[in-house]
């Protein structure tokens, strides 16, 4: 698969299970991977990054407004904006919460879904609401591949159950198996 960009949702007990998925990726994997945690307003600038880069070698970054997306390179959503795509770069929004968030995973999987179309993959994992349901479905409708925690192994199943409900899934796998997935659809083809 052509792959450019993986996009995750996550909510409660999204740091652990973020962190538990990209150690598992190997470098070959190197598409863009962004992140949507839900994180109140006043969580602190930099400590999620801080958290993530503990665990994986990758660059972990926080993007800027009109910052261009590069490969290899792990983004986490800012805190109370909305985070969107727009022609190889980020796009921040402080519009109104959907989903009860800012950010929000069902407006940063939209944008992913228009931008990025059979080259995105979608990962909905732990969460304690429906956020990222129908943007992992819009990833899967424009030719995308969706994937889901299984609930069994989530903190809180919740947002998989909705994501499962709302799109047929590509794959719904235990956590540690979801890195060994991206690899078999990411990794360049050896000769």
């Amino acid at each position: 698969m052509n792959c450019d960009l993986i996009a995750i949702g996550a909510s409660w007990g999204g740091l652990q299970a973020v962190s538990t998925l990209l150690a598992g990726l190997p470098p070959d994997v190197d598409p863009a991977i962004v992140i949507v945690q839900h994180r109140g307003p006043e969580s602190q600038s930099g400590l999620l990054e801080l958290l993530l880069q503990a665990h994986i070698e990758r660059r972990v970054l926080e993007p800027v407004d009109k910052q261009p997306i590069e490969r290899s390179h792990v983004y986490v959503a800012p805190a109370d904006y909305h985070l969107l795509v727009e022609g190889g770069h980020f796009a921040l929004s402080v519009e109104g919460r959907v989903n009860y968030a800012r950010p929000s995973i069902d407006v940063f999987f939209g944008s992913v879904a228009e931008a990025y179309r059979e080259r995105a993959i979608g990962i909905v994992l732990t969460g304690a609401n429906a956020d990222g349901a129908a943007g992992l479905a819009a990833i899967k409708a424009y030719g995308g591949v969706a994937i889901v925690q299984d609930p069994t192994t989530a903190a809180r199943g919740t947002m998989p159950e909705a994501a499962i409900a709302a799109t047929a899934a590509d794959a719904v796998l235990p956590l540690e198996e979801i890195s060994g997935f991206l690899q078999r659809l990411c990794a360049p083809v050896r000769s």
